[in-house]
């Protein structure tokens, strides 16, 4: 008896779609019979939704589950997202400062929403945002933004670096065009729109203020992050990137090389040593005490979060940055100080075994050792390059290195080399004349910003630009190490650094003229 019960009350297919059908076909009708005493569906007054504006709705969720169910949870985040871009696409063009802001700060957290988002292609984030606030400034706010600020050194500088680019299309090793395009997005687009959307945008003398702000509450947010990987353990998404491959380089000795919300552990390695020297300077600065202890402090949890990274090749970026700040004081006393101090860190890491039982300061004292084994490894790399690039002076062209090469170049023979290191890079892509003049633009935005500087008279204004500058010669140095500047955040970091330096000038103190203060003296002795 129960089972017929049962049986009764299981719904029959059939039936089902012919009451779905029956259901459609009475809304239908009285949706007609609606329309003609001037109303629609859902509505009596006239200019509102109809059929044919619900058929479309219908058809778009039809395809959006499609899309979800083929491509997975990212393509829904997509769909769920995509009414808040436009939102936010409108507020850049109507504030274009937002978008380069934005910028800086997506820059941080695009790593953490690549792990935790499985299929979301978050490098296309960068390109959105900077073409969206390049697309504003052109042709929605043009009149506010003065074109004649781009005509310098600097832009040049870059857009010659871009034209070498462009040129390498047509190498004669005949790369990948796809690899040229990948590759070409970080080596130079990156580059290009950055510096100049800065100088366009970020002009004012609060800007460098509020950079500062940005990248050292980011990078503290990134240490804190890191310690809570290494003492509570990595989340689940964590877990599966890891297990996906990134074990091999990120646990040693069964013990994990912290990477916190950044791409890897080398990069958030270099990028804390970084900015750890960016705030040891300011810590010396003409500030409050309340802010000389805030820099104090976040330079500490710093350079915690760069010994907690197992990153050896990031302590260049203090030694780089700590003797550029030294230099540009031109105070010979604390130079020779400072110069005491360093050695004398740096003797006790090749030449003592103090800190042995600690895991972090073993692994930093063997980024000094020139027998280390991954040393000797690089070096034969470089070896072999040396003799394999003797007969290409322009290299095997852009994207034939690295992970690009690997993937859209994996038939050339220097796609299987590791180039461990930016200046092996580009050494390998663009060949000797492309690593001359990719060195020399390097040492000539060095030099003349360190020219810029000696002549600030601004007290806080110089400490600034010293620190900024301290900062991008320590990423240089120990990009010799990794491939460091080419990777975000540090490379949005170090482009806007260097339009600052060069906006600089308009924000200092004026000269005072020693003829005025002569004349205004003899005023005075005749009064």
């Amino acid at each position: 008896m129960r089972l017929e019960q049962k049986a009764k009350q299981r719904i029959n297919p059939i039936k089902s779609i012919e009451n779905t059908v029956k259901i459609l076909g009475c809304i239908l009708s009285s949706n007609a019979k609606i329309i003609e005493m001037g109303g629609d569906l859902f509505y009596n007054s006239r200019n509102k939704l109809g059929n044919g504006w619900l058929l479309v709705a219908i058809a778009m969720a039809v395809f959006m589950g499609m899309s979800i169910a083929k491509n997975g949870v990212a393509t829904g985040i997509l769909f769920l997202v995509f009414p808040f871009a436009i939102g936010f696409v409108t507020w850049i063009f109507y504030q274009p400062r937002v978008g380069i802001l934005s910028f800086l700060v997506y820059c941080f957290i695009m790593p953490y929403l690549g792990k935790h988002i499985s299929g979301l292609q978050v490098g296309m984030g960068i390109e959105a945002i900077l073409f969206s606030t390049l697309f504003a400034v052109i042709f929605y706010q043009r009149n506010r933004f003065r074109k004649r600020h781009l005509n310098n050194d600097l832009v040049w500088l870059t857009i010659s670096w871009m034209v070498l680019t462009f040129i390498q299309i047509g190498n004669p090793e005949r790369p990948s065009i796809l690899g040229w395009v990948y590759e070409m997005r970080s080596a130079t687009l990156y580059w290009v729109l950055t510096v100049v959307l800065t100088f366009l945008i970020l002009n004012k003398r609060t800007d460098i203020d509020l950079f500062l702000n940005i990248i050292i509450i980011m990078s503290v947010i990134g240490a804190l992050y890191g310690m809570k990987q290494l003492y509570l353990g990595v989340d689940e998404a964590e877990h599966k990137w890891l297990e996906e491959g990134g074990k091999k380089t990120h646990i040693l000795f069964g013990k994990l090389r912290i990477f916190s919300y950044y791409f890897d552990a080398a990069q958030f390695g270099a990028s804390q040593g970084h900015l750890a020297i960016v705030c040891i300077i300011l810590a010396t600065g003409p500030h409050k005490l309340l802010k000389k202890a805030w820099f104090a402090i976040a330079g500490l949890l710093l350079f915690y979060g760069m010994l907690i990274s197992g990153t050896r090749g990031a302590l260049f970026a203090i030694v780089g940055g700590g003797l550029m700040f030294l230099i540009l004081i031109k105070q010979t006393k604390i130079l020779l100080l400072g110069a005491i101090v360093g050695g004398g860190f740096i003797g006790m890491l090749k030449y003592t075994n103090i800190g042995s039982g600690n895991a972090e300061i073993v692994r930093l004292r063997s980024s000094l050792d020139p027998k280390d084994a991954s040393l000797q490894v690089r070096l034969m790399n470089q070896a072999i390059l040396r003799d394999y690039l003797g007969s290409k002076p322009f290299g095997t062209g852009v994207g034939t290195m690295g992970q690009w090469g690997e993937k859209f170049n994996a038939d050339k023979y220097i796609s299987h080399i590791p180039p461990d290191s930016l200046y092996v890079k580009i050494w390998g892509m663009y060949g000797i004349v492309g690593f001359i003049m990719w060195f020399g633009i390097m040492l000539y935005i060095l030099g003349k910003s360190s020219g810029i500087i000696w002549r600030t008279r601004d007290p806080v204004l110089k400490n600034q630009l010293i620190a900024l500058c301290g900062g991008t010669a320590g990423i240089l140095l120990c990009s010799y190490g990794n491939e460091v500047l080419n990777t975000m955040p540090t490379s949005a970091i170090v482009y806007i650094s260097w339009v600052l330096i060069w906006l600089s000038p308009r924000w200092d103190i004026p000269e005072v003229k020693t003829e005025s203060i002569a004349v205004n003296s003899e005023e005075q002795q005749l009064l």
